[in-house]
């Protein structure tokens, strides 16, 4: 989950990241008490998940609060790379001296987290990485020794900044850790960390990424969901604690295992070739127990989207075997009723597939297909799909 730059500074107050006092609005005029609040000259910035804010006029400097109402009117609404402008973000402005570049990742390719820290902050990272690449530290974390004090000083120091600022500097890295492992995030990164007259170290911007697969050691993430921008369905599967994505198709897919279902997708693609450009409508993983609600849940879902015409079963019976994944199948069609109204063909092999499709023909649902093979029902989803 990416989140706005509002909610990573309210990460970073939880952990005592020093940065600048502001607070988020969507309205003009409490852009404007904001500002009187704060007393001071105030930035008014975007809130948007895009880089770029600045060069498209989403990042103003007000000295006033009559300023602060002007711009925050002007950025509300504003099209940033295709997001609109819904919030602003009223936050003091700095006297900067220097502004540096820290952040902290999950390296996949190594298997490993790593700190990025360079002197030359306030441009786009991947702009130092090519013109100064000898400016820009990559340094490894070993996940189990994290970050101390001492650490944190090493990496702004191979990151080439300051010596004088050091010893400063290593304490808003060390704190940028631990909100990096206390709120299993994938992405902890400041640009700019910034260096005042005063030789404070700030963190001005935030962007952070929460890892979804922890969201159940954080249910207080929840309230970060960007509810407006998630698709309906994708909101509803997640109520069921479904692992769907929707996609720009007309087969719906359901599967027991991402495995199984991201080669159903491009096995239905490739058969959709022969129909007319037909294309898979979603992703979706019922997980090991297809139970009648699982399955209900699921069809209902994939036959609330329009764009579906059928809906393409791909089952492989293991733990849960293919009577149970067929009695799922009719008992959810059953509790659909007059909702199920798309041809579903449904392909099941693995334990005890013979009962299973034996299950399907003996129920003879007027909807329901049985294909023997993918390759039959992915041909068979695309023709239904195309004929519609």
């Amino acid at each position: 989950m990416d989140l706005f730059e509002y909610q990573a500074k309210e990460l970073f107050v939880k952990h005592g990241v020093p940065s600048s006092e502001g607070r988020v609005t969507d309205s003009a005029e409490e852009a404007r008490a904001i500002a009187t609040e704060i007393g001071k000259p105030v930035m008014i910035k975007s809130q948007v998940k895009v880089g770029g804010r600045g060069k498209a006029g989403g990042v103003k400097y007000a000295a006033t609060p009559d300023d602060a109402y002007e711009h925050a009117k002007n950025i509300l609404g504003l099209d940033i790379k295709g997001h609109i402008t819904k919030k602003v973000l009223v936050a003091e402005a700095k006297d900067i001296a220097a502004e540096y570049y820290i952040s902290f990742l999950l390296d996949r390719s190594n298997r490993t987290y790593m700190a990025m820290c360079s002197v030359e902050g306030g441009m786009e990272i991947e702009e130092v990485a090519v013109q100064k690449p000898e400016m820009l530290a990559k340094v490894p974390v070993d996940a189990v020794k994290g970050v101390d004090l001492a650490f944190a000083r090493s990496i702004a120091e191979q990151g080439h900044l300051p010596a004088d600022i050091l010893d400063t500097a290593a304490v808003t890295i060390q704190k940028l850790w631990e909100t990096f492992v206390g709120e299993d995030a994938t992405l902890v990164e400041v640009n700019p960390l910034v260096r005042t007259p005063d030789n404070e170290i700030l963190a001005l911007d935030g962007k952070v990424t929460l890892d979804a697969n922890a969201e159940f050691r954080h249910p207080q993430h929840l309230e970060f969901a960007d509810i407006d921008a998630t698709d309906p369905l994708e909101l509803k599967a997640k109520e069921h604690d479904l692992n769907y994505v929707k996609l720009d198709g007309e087969v719906g897919i359901i599967g027991n295992g991402a495995g199984l279902v991201m080669s159903t997708l491009d096995v239905v693609a490739y058969a959709g070739e022969n129909h007319g450009g037909v294309k898979p409508a979603n992703f979706l993983d019922i997980g090991g127990g297809a139970s009648a609600t699982v399955m209900a849940n699921g069809l209902d879902v994939i036959l609330g989207d329009s764009q579906v015409k059928s809906v393409f079963v791909n089952v492989f019976g293991g733990i849960t075997s293919c009577d149970a994944v067929a009695n799922g199948i009719v008992k959810a069609l059953e509790i659909l009723g007059d909702n199920a109204t798309k041809p579903l063909v449904v392909r099941l092999d693995g334990n005890n597939v013979e009962l299973g499709r034996k299950i399907l023909a003996d129920a003879n649902h007027p909807l329901v297909t049985i294909a023997q093979t993918m390759d039959e029902g992915a041909d068979k989803a695309a023709e239904l799909a195309a004929a519609k």
